[in-house]
């Protein structure tokens, strides 16, 4: 029984250092984390500078507005208006017949 008991805390113990020894870990001593031994073996991360304003296609369309040019994809200009004035308004439909 003892012999037994032995060897499953001995393979127990082993298979925790395996692990330990496989997987870096961060430690934390004199108030600083520190990175695992294996932190240059990793390639680095990048993160591309993000612009000034965030809605680029916004602010294009915004500046050409004030700048008084029709942002590209808007419809063009309206048609000269018809000569003689606007036509006459149809006339107003009679009610429905009541029950």
């Amino acid at each position: 029984m003892k012999i037994t008991r032995r060897w499953q805390v001995g393979c127990l113990a082993g298979l925790g250092l395996a692990l330990a020894a496989m997987t870096g870990c961060q430690t934390w001593t004199s108030g600083m984390t520190l990175p695992s031994g294996r932190y240059l073996q990793h390639p680095p991360q990048y993160f591309p500078p993000s612009p000034a304003f965030p809605l680029t296609r916004e602010l294009a369309a915004m500046e050409a507005q004030a700048a008084g040019v029709a942002p590209p994809g808007a419809p063009g200009a309206l048609p000269p208006p018809l000569p003689g004035g606007a036509a006459p308004a149809p006339p107003p439909l009679p009610p429905p017949p009541g029950p």
